[in-house]
Parts: structure tokens; sequence; C-alpha cells
């Protein structure tokens, strides 16, 4: 997966995600559990993006090969401190 591959995927992501609270804010109601869970995939997914993103352009920087990172899972990428 190229980098503008993985920013478009980021693009759909962020996408579905406003869509999702949109709606919820529009019912007044919140949001599900089916949304919830949703969202919470959604920001797992784009953690991974972000993710991965950032360690093609380090290896691109380090004169390394972007096309050897890989996406992590997801209990590894959740446990990174900001």
């Amino acid at each position: 997966m190229d980098d503008k591959t993985i920013l478009h995927r980021i693009t759909e992501l962020v996408d579905e995600e406003h869509r999702l609270r949109a709606d919820a804010q529009s019912a007044h109601a919140g949001t599900d559990d089916e949304a919830r869970a949703r969202l919470r995939q959604l920001e797992e997914s784009l953690d991974q993006c972000w993710d991965l993103l950032r360690r093609r352009r380090a290896a691109r920087q380090a004169h390394g090969d972007p096309d050897s990172q890989g996406t992590r899972p997801v209990p590894e990428v959740e446990r990174y401190l900001q």
C-alpha cells in the first residue's frame, strides 16, 4: 500500500466517522451500541493507518524501504503514548 492509498483510506475513515457522529447528534439520542462499536473500529483503523504512514515516511527519510513496513496489530498501536 503506497502513501496515496493510505491517505485515501484515512479520508474514507474520517468521513464515515463524521457521518456517524452527525447522525447521532441529529437524532438527539446519542449513539447506540452498534454505532459506538463502529466508531471504536474506525478510531483503531485510523490509528493503524497513521502509524503505517509515519513509519513509511521515517523509512524513506532513513533511506530505507517504505514498502517493507506493514500494518501493526491494533493492540500494539493502541498502547502507544501520544
